[in-house]
């Protein structure tokens, strides 16, 4: 892992937190000191906590897990979609939806009628309807792809949810914390950071605060992945030369019993001279 450095993370003003009196007294240790009614987070424990948070991800994404993305703020949309899209994992970016988590069953469920009208379309079922029921059924394709669209690939629970905002995303923090799910958060003075397990002090409102942080985020998921990677490439390569080996075994066990025939014959032999010279001496 590179070192992280302090100065682009003043640049895109991480650093900036809520006004004093809208603190939370758990973010005490975070924080640096008071300015113009402001306080100022501490760019060295933001760093170090940054560092935490990529060693643990890198391992999720490394034993082949998702990291679920969720922000729902306005700032934090389009930064948030696009960094998971880059990597390839599921994202929130509307509403939550209530037991996404906790009920994930019945979400898969609503997942799989999107695919089911999807194939209504295809196989041309869609066109024999009526002019209303393909209205009804458009409606409830474009809600369905609005709010679950970004996790149709998402088949299982994810393995770590990555969080901009606890506050306004409490109810995720909730069924996260039900399931053991671990949280990685960004986390402003005005939040309590023993909520999430990898908490990340930093500013939470300014796109460009958003942006650095996810930057960190997804290149440590991406180490995650590439090792995954190269894990698979070595078992594979693993399993071709135990497949190759096996008929070599193979030949050197029948090798192995022409030579105890030949020997064992050639022992026969031996004891029936033996026989003979034993019977003429004899005679």
């Amino acid at each position: 892992m590179t070192k992280i450095e302090i100065k682009p993370l003043i640049e895109a003003g991480v650093h900036f937190g809520h006004l004093t009196r809208k603190w939370n007294p758990n973010m005490a240790p975070f924080i640096h000191m008071e300015k113009n009614g402001i306080h100022i987070i501490n760019l060295y424990k933001t760093a170090s906590k940054i560092e935490e948070a990529k060693s643990a991800l890198s391992k999720i994404t490394s034993s082949g897990r998702k990291i679920l993305f969720v922000a729902t703020k306005k700032q934090a949309k389009d930064l948030v979609s696009k960094a998971a899209e880059e990597v390839n994992m599921p994202y929130i970016t509307e509403r939550w939806p209530g037991g996404m988590l906790t009920n994930f069953v019945t979400i898969r469920k609503a997942v799989k009628k999107m695919s089911a009208i999807d194939r209504t379309k295809e196989d041309g079922t869609f066109n024999a309807l009526s002019k209303r029921e393909k209205l009804q059924i458009d409606r409830l394709r474009a809600k369905l792809e609005k709010n679950l669209g970004s996790i149709t690939d998402m088949t299982r629970l994810p393995g770590a949810l990555f969080v901009v905002d606890i506050r306004r995303e409490h109810i995720a923090i909730r069924e996260a914390q039900k399931l053991n799910i671990p949280i990685f958060a960004m986390v402003d003075t005005n939040c309590d950071p023993r909520e999430v397990d990898f908490a990340i002090p930093s500013n939470d409102d300014a796109s460009k605060s958003i942006n650095i942080i996810l930057n960190f985020i997804t290149s440590a998921i991406k180490d995650g992945l590439s090792e995954r990677k190269k894990e698979k490439e070595v078992s594979e390569l693993i399993n071709q030369k135990e497949e190759n080996q096996e008929p070599k075994e193979d030949s050197n066990d029948e090798d192995d019993k022409e030579i105890k025939e030949n020997s064992s014959a050639k022992e026969g032999e031996v004891k029936k001279k033996r026989k003979r010279v034993s019977k003429k001496s004899e005679e």
